[in-house]
Formats: C-alpha cells, structure tokens, sequence
C-alpha cells in the first residue's frame, strides 16, 4: 500500500474546498461548476480504484503473461484479440482488428456521449526475452519488493507499455464503477509492430473510417510512466524518428572469396566478408565512432531553437547530474562534454548505432573458418527535419559511392521524427494535471527514443500527439524490467495513484 503522507496529497481532490485544489476549469469539466461536486466525483472514483485495485494488477499479469513479439512473429493474432478484449472489457463499444501487411492492428471507439474527443496510442506488443538474464521470470509478471520504491511487478512489457496501458484501462474501469461516463469520446488506435518500428502503422491509421473519427479530436496521448526516481516529471515536445536497418556483407553477392564458410588458411589468397563489412560499418561514424558520417546527413538537421536551448538549460539546473548517471549507469558524458552540453547534443544530434553484428562461429573456443557472410543490424535515430526515406537513400548512396554496393541494406522499419507545441491543447492540460498533483515538470525538446507519434503529427491527421502518466517504472528493452505498483516512496505514485492520475487528465482535456 501507498504510504498515507502519498494518498493524502492524491485526496485533496476530495476535501470540502475542491476549488482550491483543482484548477477551475477542471471543476467546470465536471459538469457542476465551481461551487460542488468535483472532489466528490473523485472521491468516488478513487473508492472504486481502491476496490477494484487486485483485478487491475491481475489483468496485467495476465496481460504480461502472453507475450506478442513481432520479430519473432509470437503470439500476434492471440495478442491482438487480447487487446481487443481488454477493450471491450473497458467500455469500448467497438474495437476490431485492422489488417495490414505486417502484424495487424486495432481500431477502437468509446462513446461516451461527450462534447470532446480525444485520440489514444497502444500497442501491444513488446520486446524480446532471454529469461536466463532476468531474476525472476520475464512471464510470471511477480511482485516484489524494490528499495527506494515499493512493492513492483516485474516482467517482460511492465513498463514499456503493458503497464502504463493497463493503468489507463483501470481507469474507465473505475470511473464505470463509480456511475460515471468518461467526459471525452476516445478515439483508439492499436499496434503490434512497435518494437520493430511500425513498418505498417501508417497503413492502420490511414483507412478512411480511422482518419475520420481522428478528425474529430484535437490531440493524440499514448500511457507512459513519466515519473522519474525523484517523483519528477518531463513533458516530452516531441521524439526523434528511426530506422531499423539490417546490413548484409557475403562473399557471394560481392563476388570475390569463397562462396561458402572454408578453413581460414585460406584467408591469406581470399577475401573476407567480414572485414568488408566492418570496412564499411567504419565509413559511416567519424574516427571515435559518436558523429555520423554518411554524406549529406545533416543536410537537412534543424538546430535547436533558443527556446529549446532554455529549455536544456532549465533542466540542468533543475536536476542532479550524479543522480541522472547513476540511473542510467554511465560513467563518462561522451567526450566528457559538460552535462549541459550532452543534453543538448542527446536533443539535436542524430546518430547512427549499431544494435548487433554477426558472423561465422560464436560458440565456446574457436573454429578456424573464414566466413561467407556477415550482417549488421543498425538503429538511425532522426531529428527533425530529416526523414526515414532520405535516410534510407543517403545511406545506400554512401555505401555505393565508397564501393560497397554489393551490401543488402534491409529496412525494416521506421518513421520521422515528430515535434509539438507547447501550447497545444495536450501539453497544457497534462502540465495542469501534473501540477495539480504536486509534481515538479519540466519540459524537454524531445525524446531521444523514439515512436510513430509523426503519423498523427503529419499529414493528413495533423494532430499534436505526445505522452502523459504518472507512476515510475525503468528497464524497459532489458532483464527485470519493472512496474512500480504500490509505492512506498512518497513522491511516486503507484498504480492505484497513476490511475486517478489519467482519470484528472480527461478531465482536463475536456476543458481546455
């Protein structure tokens, strides 16, 4: 359970003198003006997250229990039909599968009879797994004990987004409970390939029947954890684009060496896919491998505003910097550039990564072979103004330009990068929100991750999209990823808190 000084401040809404503590436009969201009524619906609300708070973790558990990989093309259709349930399950009146030519999405609507409607992001597929890496296993979602912050579940998609999702659901389950409608309409729309860069999203969001019930909302949110260990939160203007692309070196396609693995005697008369490619790989970075070197890649890179370089700078002086390391675990700042300096380069600067390499033998000892082929995964993280398809083209133009025409570049996915306003409709009412609840928010230009937030910021849906959500959870992508659910540090909500967290945000955009 929450410590009491945590749900104490999260029942303000409920006091007598609700109009001092909720923003006024947030009572008059309630349908009952300034003078009644809002902190008792809350006060409602909040009963029935506390009543319903087992089911709430138990329908993740069951969520995290069924893992949908598309990389791996597990468990997509059993995945998709698990987000279409856990839909209905939630009020949606319609919510059914949209075929593309990848995994396939869903496309849901909630009536709720409201003058607002609002668009929402999902997905509902995760990451892949060794479980020999995690403590626990990555499917039986446990709950455990973590200093600094609680009781927390642990498994593969916790937090990235299994459990932020589930938060928000828990809400309109609570809101149900107590006799309330939503106070907005939703507009949903669901993915399965987020994890390999949405290669086919656009194709979901695009039919005729989703652009238009989008063209009635006025901002796009998609569930996120934004609580950092501190109990801050950062609004997010924006997220870089990527590009998921797998590089192929053989000696078959190249035409030289052996057409096949052989002995590596024969390395001294033959020609080696794997130094070609790692030839090549060496073209693409600057000599200590941090700038990109891909001709013509910052054609088009937008430099920071003055405005975002304030931003940076509020930040750094809003935050610790030993704190920031030591969650993430780093040692030195890249060219040991001042923790200003970083910030502003993680904004600006795009970059070219290399996920994996393989080739030949692995195993335990060795094998005296001189390989046929090797292959390259890569991640190019985009900054605005650049674009997935001029990425794709510079760097095969590189590569062709330097000789290496015979490496398959494979793209696999990817999207732009996306900006917002921060005065749009979406950031207002979450810095409302947040505020309102006691939290410290900064701003940030934008993610240095990334998610297909351009589909809705581009053309033709035109939207501001971006994320909202309290609570904290981390290691998304690795072993022991985590979930806080019941907090015991008084400045991060857990679940039951986040939920009511999400319940304030459509109140919110239903007034702003």
């Amino acid at each position: 359970m929450e410590k009491p000084n945590r749900r104490g401040l999260l029942m303000m809404a409920a006091a007598a003198g609700a109009t001092l503590a909720m923003p006024r436009y947030l009572l008059a969201a309630a349908g009952k003006g300034t003078d009644a009524g809002f902190g008792n619906d809350l006060a409602a609300v909040r009963a029935a997250i506390e009543k319903q708070r087992p089911e709430a973790v138990k329908r993740l558990q069951n969520w995290i229990a069924l893992p949908s990989i598309a990389a791996e093309n597990r468990n997509m259709k059993e995945g998709c039909q698990l987000m279409i349930d856990l839909l209905k399950e939630a009020g949606f009146q319609t919510a059914k599968i949209m075929p593309t030519d990848g995994q396939p999405g869903v496309f849901a609507t909630f009536d709720a009879g409201a003058k607002r409607t609002v668009g929402m992001y999902f997905m509902y597929d995760v990451k892949q797994f060794d479980p020999s890496e995690w403590s626990s296993p990555p499917l039986e979602a446990a709950i455990v004990e973590k200093p600094s912050f609680g009781r927390v579940m642990i498994g593969r998609g916790a937090t990235n987004q299994k459990g932020p999702e589930a938060t928000f659901l828990a809400a309109l389950h609570a809101l149900r409970a107590a006799g309330r409608k939503p106070p907005v309409n939703i507009v949903l729309v669901a993915e399965g390939e987020e994890e390999i860069a949405s290669p086919h999203f656009s194709q979901v969001v695009h039919q005729p029947d989703v652009l238009a019930a989008l063209s009635k909302c006025r901002e796009v949110f998609m569930p996120f954890a934004s609580q950092t260990p501190q109990g801050g939160v950062q609004i997010s203007l924006g997220a870089k684009g990527a590009v998921e692309i797998e590089l192929v070196a053989s000696t078959e396609k190249w035409g030289r060496g052996a057409k096949d693995d052989i002995h590596s005697s024969y390395k001294a008369e033959l020609d080696s896919a794997v130094w070609r490619m790692v030839k090549a790989l060496s073209t693409l970075v600057s000599e200590d491998g941090n700038d990109p070197a891909i001709d013509g890649w910052f054609d088009h890179v937008k430099p920071l505003t003055e405005r975002q370089k304030q931003i940076i700078a509020d930040n750094v002086a809003s935050t610790n910097e030993a704190d920031v390391k030591k969650l993430l675990g780093v040692q030195h700042w890249v060219r040991d550039l001042s923790y200003r300096d970083a910030l502003e380069r993680l904004a600006s600067q795009p970059t070219v990564n290399i996920e994996g390499m393989y080739a030949g033998y692995t195993g335990p000892g060795g094998k005296t072979i001189l390989p046929s082929k090797a292959t390259a995964k890569l991640d190019l993280r985009l900054v605005p103004d650049q674009t997935a398809a001029e990425a794709e083209a510079k760097l095969k133009a590189h590569l062709a330009k330097r000789g290496y025409g015979d490496i398959e570049v494979k793209v696999t996915g990817g999207y732009d990068p996306t900006q917002t306003d921060e005065s749009s409709s979406l950031i207002k009412a979450s810095t409302a929100v947040y505020r309102h609840l006691g939290l410290r928010v900064s701003l940030s230009p934008r993610l240095a991750g990334s998610w297909p937030g351009c589909v809705f910021t581009g053309a033709p849906v035109n939207l501001p999209a971006g994320h909202f959500g309290t609570g904290h959870g981390s290691r998304a992508h690795a072993p022991d990823e985590y979930y806080v659910v019941e907090s015991s540090n008084p400045t991060v909500h857990g679940m039951a808190d986040a939920t009511l967290s999400y319940v304030m945000h459509l109140y919110a955009l239903a007034a702003v």
